[in-house]
């Protein structure tokens, strides 16, 4: 049995729905106890869906020479090619056994052999359309937490967010000590959305500590929430621990590939303990520049 909240957002979809509160308050109750949810009725098309998972799929395919030209450089762009066992996502573990394209902003383009990958236009279209799926999400947020409604989306103007498109290739050699595919992490920024297949894998951490698995549930979109939103809403919201296992079954000779979303706020926007979040307790985190975090937090990883 899924212990993962699955959350209907056709009432938000529908501005003139009077079951509006009902899932602000589900919402609430994800957050602040499990830190996931799947979200049905999220607005984005199961065609657009697929088309970037096929895109993702050919870009992946390229010879690594190929893919090699765009190579992620530094934390400060963040965008270009990832390849296998370059990021470590729990640094004290063997890297991680994916490679990714990151896209930081649709608009900056980079290209292989002439043809620019950031401005096709399935790529361009799911950008978009994550980001209006995230402002829906914050906006419910910040009603959640007695907020106003443009409180959060205000703060993620600038669109930083990062739109990775990831490729787990099929095990072929006996991984090294501690290795999976995706090391034990929390995620960096506000809010992640996540797209994945059905080959599995990713499993979430309660707060018991115990390890539950998050399987592919069709027509969803995987919500978590991450530190920034943990350190700004005084752990009122939680950044739940997450990682991506090698199967132990038939399905460790196949690729896996998803897609994440990863919400960021606007650089300079400090990120303090809301006032409507100290009714029980202290602040607990220090005053933080969102982009100073983001960059810490990379120059971990890598």
């Amino acid at each position: 049995m899924c212990r993962i909240p699955i959350i209907d957002l056709s009432a938000l979809i529908n501005s003139d729905s009077p079951d509006q509160d009902a899932v602000v308050k589900q919402i609430y109750q994800a957050c602040h106890e499990v830190g996931f949810m799947y979200l049905q009725n999220h607005g984005i098309s199961k065609e657009l869906i697929a088309e970037v998972f096929s895109y993702s799929q050919h870009i992946f395919n390229l010879p690594l020479e190929v893919k090699q030209q765009i190579a992620w450089q530094d934390e400060f762009s963040n965008t270009g090619y990832v390849g296998r066992e370059r990021e470590r996502l729990n640094p004290s573990q063997p890297g991680d056994l994916k490679e990714a394209f990151n896209f930081s902003k649709v608009e900056v383009a980079f290209s292989i052999d002439g043809v620019s990958l950031a401005n096709n236009s399935c790529i361009i279209a799911f950008y978009k359309a994550c980001t209006e799926l995230a402002n829906k999400v914050l906006t419910t947020f910040a009603l959640a937490l007695g907020l106003p409604k443009d409180f959060l989306t205000i703060r993620h103007n600038q669109q930083n967010h990062t739109l990775r498109l990831l490729h787990y290739p099929p095990i072929q050699e006996l991984p090294k000590p501690g290795q999976v595919r995706a090391g034990e992490h929390s995620d960096y920024g506000s809010i992640t959305l996540l797209f994945q297949d059905d080959v599995g894998g990713l499993e979430v951490q309660t707060t018991t500590g115990e390890w539950i698995t998050a399987p592919t549930i069709p027509d969803t979109v995987i919500v978590n929430t991450g530190d920034l939103m943990q350190r700004w809403t005084n752990d009122v919201f939680c950044s739940t621990k997450h990682r991506v296992m090698i199967p132990n079954d038939h399905r460790v000779k196949r690729s896996r590939y998803s897609i994440a979303f990863f919400c960021h706020p606007n650089d300079d926007t400090e990120i303090v303990c809301l006032e409507t979040c100290q009714k029980e307790r202290a602040p607990i985190y220090p005053p933080i520049l969102a982009g100073e975090y983001l960059l810490s937090r990379l120059q971990a990883t890598y």
